[in-house]
């Protein structure tokens, strides 16, 4: 009789064993489809934030960028936090604009904006 029992018994531990690698492996799906997001969204954008960070540092008197506003202009002063724009000529002024750093969207080759001077 003592036998009996143990082997009524023991099918139901095999039985919450396999259940529980069933829930590992429900988990899968989610693990996977993380992976893929990190890999095709948040490292992009953490890669690009890198790049413009490192563009912004080097930014000197004289280099042509174009703000995140659209106006286009040649860095006259530079400062921590904010960069002086000049965007155009009127006689002998210069039409400058105060903008923050950050706000300098892409850096333009030399001699782009020709029809400052």
């Amino acid at each position: 009789m003592f036998f009996k029992e143990f082997t009524v018994i023991s099918p139901a531990f095999a039985q919450s064993a396999a259940g529980a690698e069933a829930g590992i492996m429900s988990f899968l799906p989610l693990i996977l489809m993380f992976v893929i997001l990190y890999f095709l969204a948040i490292r992009p954008q953490m890669k690009r934030q890198k790049e413009h960070k490192s563009m912004v540092e080097a930014l000197q008197k004289g280099d042509e960028v174009i703000v995140s506003g659209g106006l286009a202009g040649r860095i006259a002063k530079i400062s921590d936090a904010y960069i002086t724009l000049e965007v155009a000529e009127l006689g002998d002024k210069a039409v400058e604009v105060l903008v923050q750093r950050a706000a300098v969207q892409s850096l333009l080759p030399k001699g782009s904006l020709k029809d400052l001077r």
